[in-house]
Parts: C-alpha cells; sequence; structure tokens
C-alpha cells in the first residue's frame, strides 16, 4: 500500500489490485473517518479528497494502513443484458493483437459475466470487469478525438460502454442502442457498482431498444409567476452557463462537482447584492453578453472586467462597474463588453435566477453534459423575489488581477502523485519552460503547448485512477493538460502534478495565448503514515 500526494486536499491511495481496492471502499464506508469529502475508486487506486483541518493526510494514511483488506465484496443480483452491433472499428485490431479470429472474440466477449467494479470518465460510465483474459488489450496509442455514444470498447482488463459522444482511447468493438445514460430514470446510469452485465449479439437475437444518442434531458430556467421580472437576452457570443459552487455526492455515478471555475468571483458577485454565496448565477465567456430587463432589479458582474454599458429607454447611457450592485430599471439594457482580461464574469441578480437544479445542482457541466441547459440569444430567465437576503455589498473587489493573452501566469503545483513516472528531464522540463494556453482550452481543461514534451521514463499503461481539478496530466504526446472543473472522474494518462487549491481560481481566469510557468511547492514524496 502506498500513499501519494495529489494536492493540499487529495491523496491516492495505491492498493495491489481491484479486490484490495474495492475492500478499503468499503471500509470506509461502513466505518467512516471525520474529514473525508469525497472517494473516486478505480482499477488499483482510491482517490480520496478530505479536509484538513479535520484529518491530517499522515493520519489519515494511518488510519486507512490498520484496515483489514482481506474481505471480498460480493456481486450484486442485478444482471443487466445489453445488446450489441459487433461492427466496431477496431475489431479486426483487437482480433490482431489477441491472436484470435474476429468471431472467436465476439464468442469469448458474450460469453463472459462482468462486474461494474466502479464508475468514472463519464456519467453512465461503468467500469466492467470479469471478462475472458485472453481479451485484454492495450488502449489505442492515438485516443480519438470523438467516439460516439454506445460504443463497447476493450482497454487493459476492462470493458466498458461510452454513455455519450466523447474523445477516448479505448478499442472499439461494437455498438449498442442502450442508453447508458438517463436523466429521467433514477438512478440516471444503468449501469452501478456491483451489478453484473452480459453482452449478447444483435446477429444471433434482436431487441427493440432506446438509441444510445438521445440526448440527456436538460432543465429550463422557468418563471412560475407571469409578473415575475425577467431579462430577455439579446446577444450572447458565447452561451452563458449557469453555475453554482458545485455537483457533490454523485461521483459514485461518475458525475465530476462541476462549478464556477472562479469561484471568489463567484461568490463576491453573489454577496454583492445580497444573495447567499451559493446561489445559481450566470457564467459569462469572454464578454459580449447583452440583455433587457422588464423591471426592477439588481445585478452585479464580476471576474473577468468586462466594460458594463446600460442604456434606459429614452436611449440614455451609462457606464457602470464591476464588483458594484447596480440597479436596473424595466427596459434597460445592459452590454457587456469583451473582456480585455481574463475569460470568465459572473452575472448575478438579487433574488437569484429561477433554474430547476440537476442531481441536486444548477452547475451545467459541459463535459457529462448534465445540468441546465446553456443561455443563448432568445431566453427569458426570470428572476426570483428578493425576500430575507442581507443587504447589498460595496466593498467587493477582485482577490487577483485577471491575467492577459501574452502574460505569464505562474501556478503553484504539488508534485505528484506520478512524477516517479518521469525522468529527471521531464520534471525539470515540466518547470523550465513556458507553456502557450491554446484555443483547445475550455471548462475541462487547459490544453497547453510547450517547446519541449515532457519525458517519460517508459511507455507503461497506467490503469484508470481518479483526477483532480487542476491534475496536469501527460498523454503520450508528453504535452500536458491541465484539467478544470469539468474534467473527467477518472484518467489513464500519468498525472505529474496537480495546481494548488489556492490558485484554482487564477487557472480558471488564464486566457488563449497566455504563457503558464509551473513554480513547484512541494517535492515527490510518498506520504508516510503518522505514528501518534
Amino acid at each position: 500500500m502506498r500513499f501519494l500526494p495529489v494536492s493540499l486536499t487529495v491523496l491516492l491511495v495505491e492498493l495491489t489490485d481491484l479486490d484490495e481496492t474495492l475492500a478499503l471502499f468499503a471500509s470506509l464506508e461502513a466505518y467512516p473517518v471525520e474529514g473525508i469529502e469525497d472517494m473516486v475508486p478505480a482499477a488499483r487506486t482510491l482517490m480520496i479528497r478530505f479536509r484538513p483541518d479535520r484529518v491530517s493526510a499522515e493520519r489519515l494514511a494511518a488510519n486507512i494502513a490498520e484496515r483489514d483488506l482481506s474481505a471480498r465484496i460480493a456481486p450484486s443480483d442485478m444482471l443487466v443484458e445489453i445488446p450489441v452491433q459487433y461492427d466496431g472499428e477496431d475489431l479486426a485490431d483487437v482480433a490482431e493483437l489477441t491472436g484470435l479470429s474476429v468471431d472467436e472474440v465476439i464468442r469469448r466477449h458474450t460469453e463472459s459475466t462482468f462486474t461494474v467494479a466502479f464508475s468514472g470518465f463519464a456519467p453512465g460510465f461503468g467500469y466492467l470487469v470479469g471478462g475472458d483474459p485472453a481479451l485484454q488489450v492495450p488502449r489505442r496509442q492515438s485516443p480519438r478525438t470523438k467516439i460516439p455514444a454506445g460504443s463497447v470498447a476493450l482497454a487493459g482488463a476492462f470493458s466498458g460502454v461510452y454513455p455519450q459522444n466523447s474523445p477516448g482511447g479505448w478499442q472499439i468493438i461494437g455498438t449498442t442502442p442502450v442508453m447508458m445514460w438517463d436523466l429521467t430514470r433514477d438512478p440516471p446510469a444503468l449501469f452501478q457498482p456491483g451489478y453484473r452485465v452480459r453482452f449478447f449479439d444483435l446477429a444471433r437475437r434482436a431487441v427493440v431498444a432506446t438509441p444510445a444518442t438521445s440526448a440527456p434531458k436538460t432543465i429550463r430556467s422557468t418563471g412560475e409567476t407571469s409578473d415575475a421580472v425577467s431579462i430577455t437576452v439579446l446577444a450572447a457570443p458565447m452561451p452563458a452557463l449557469f453555475q453554482d459552487l458545485g455537483r457533490f455526492g454523485q461521483t459514485g455515478q461518475g458525475v465530476s462537482s462541476s462549478g464556477a471555475l472562479d469561484q471568489g468571483a463567484f461568490k463576491a458577485a453573489n454577496r454583492a447584492v445580497g444573495n447567499p454565496v451559493s446561489t445559481p448565477a450566470l457564467e459569462i465567456t469572454l464578454g459580449g453578453f447583452s440583455f433587457e430587463v422588464s423591471g426592477r432589479a439588481v445585478m452585479a458582474l464580476t471576474g473577468a472586467p468586462c466594460p458594463i454599458t446600460i442604456r434606459d429607454e429614452n436611449g440614455r447611457e451609462i457606464v457602470a462597474e464591476t464588483y458594484r450592485p447596480i440597479s436596473l430599471e424595466a427596459g434597460d439594457v445592459v452590454t457587456l463588453g469583451f473582456a480585455p482580461r481574463g475569460a470568465r464574469s459572473y452575472l448575478a441578480f438579487r433574488g437569484g435566477l429561477k433554474v430547476a437544479p440537476v442531481l441536486g445542482s444548477a452547475s451545467t457541466d459541459t463535459l457529462a453534459v448534465v445540468g441546465p441547459e446553456p443561455v443563448i440569444a432568445g431566453a427569458q430567465l426570470f428572476l426570483g423575489e428578493a425576500k430575507g437576503l442581507t443587504s447589498v455589498s460595496l466593498d467587493e473587489a477582485p482577490s487577483f488581477e485577471c491575467p492577459a493573452p501574452n502574460e505569464i501566469v505562474t501556478l503553484d503545483v504539488i508534485m505528484g502523485p506520478r512524477s516517479d513516472w518521469f525522468t529527471e528531464r521531464g520534471i525539470a522540463t515540466l518547470t523550465e519552460q513556458l507553456y502557450t494556453v491554446t484555443p483547445q482550452s475550455n471548462r475541462v481543461g487547459i490544453r497547453i503547448e510547450g517547446p519541449e514534451p515532457l519525458e517519460r521514463k517508459d511507455k507503461a499503461e497506467l490503469p484508470s485512477e481518479g483526477t483532480a481539478t487542476g491534475a496536469i496530466q501527460v498523454p503520450h504526446s508528453g504535452q500536458p493538460v491541465l484539467f478544470l472543473a469539468d474534467h473527467p472522474l477518472t484518467g489513464g494518462y500519468p498525472v505529474i502534478g496537480t495546481v494548488a487549491e489556492y490558485h484554482l481560481d487564477l487557472a480558471g481566469q488564464i486566457p488563449v495565448n497566455a504563457k503558464i510557468q509551473f513554480r513547484p511547492v512541494t517535492a515527490f514524496a510518498e506520504i508516510q503514515p503518522s505514528k501518534g
């Protein structure tokens, strides 16, 4: 058992195999440790997020080290049968890799009984174990940018079904028409940990099923009364997103926390208008957003400093400030200019916006496609009643200056959990060179490019393991990806280090073409269980 640092509030427990991982997960659920906030089991690791003010990493490691991991988890009585059209584009490659014929690959896959070990990567994506060992094949060296929903695939000792269109590196052997993730179902994920799964060949047995590519349901913002104050969106060059502080307690279904990328600015917007800090607000990327208000309202804009112009019904225009409450009257048109710095602004209204939560949160997760739908031009949003709120705040201010394109942003990094997968040269390269933020960046992660790729010790495959917000994951190309709030829960590439929690808000504001300098604040070392 090894205890590896991930960040200041997350550690990774590395175990011998999946059985030990599931045994530890079950033990901590049955006999919890005060201070643990969340756990993500994976192939042979358990990622644990904890509160350092309640338990230290060393004390947590000591508690875990004493646990009995000999118990084996009994499989569920629930059996799920999945029809498959074995027409995958990698089926012939899998046959060649295994030395089997295509028909033999299909036969061995359909005759296996799998168990859902854990969920991750995407909502509804279950990692299935227990298949025929002869079908164990490596991931593709070059992952695809888009794998269709319903793709049945293999990677290492696992089989799985992609619940939605997404990038991925697994070997595709077929497709299924069955939906893996459906928000109208309770629970939404068809595969739950412990369920048994069998696949059958559609060429031999017909079935009628719901298309796997059906879009997940989203929840619109709605008004409950005709006299409620509303805003009508006039322009949204990039769709605005509802966000709050995040969606927690759904990791068992493969759903990450999401939430506002700059949580300090998000909270400041709500404080400025007198709302509780967790009240849903709009996250606006790069400005250009415009709306008309139907009645009296109070708004505030924080984060990236977009110029704010307000035009009243008589055509008179005034300029307003960010981080201040702004009074609006019926017919006012508010226009946000494009932010010269930063990437994301937060628009809050006194009383909040009426929006139905999805899985307990109003956050829109762009990778998982979970949450309220994006807000585009023509949308009408309704404001809540401003009752029982605190006074507006006149004292809000940004906690840092948002970076501008071409500026250098320094991010503190906790080294680990897989720093030891890289050569000394690779570690030095991470910290010595500047990385440029590319246009492919989004809420899932910041894609960056440096002059020299990060050198690994070898090309070993990493079994899928939990990933944290701020993780610097390094694919085969050697060019890192910095994970943000909508990142997948698990990943199959080594994480060389993780941006410190206190710099995550800053990371969320880094615009395209800015430069990133990584600054390690710890040296990689295993966490040693405390003896006291």
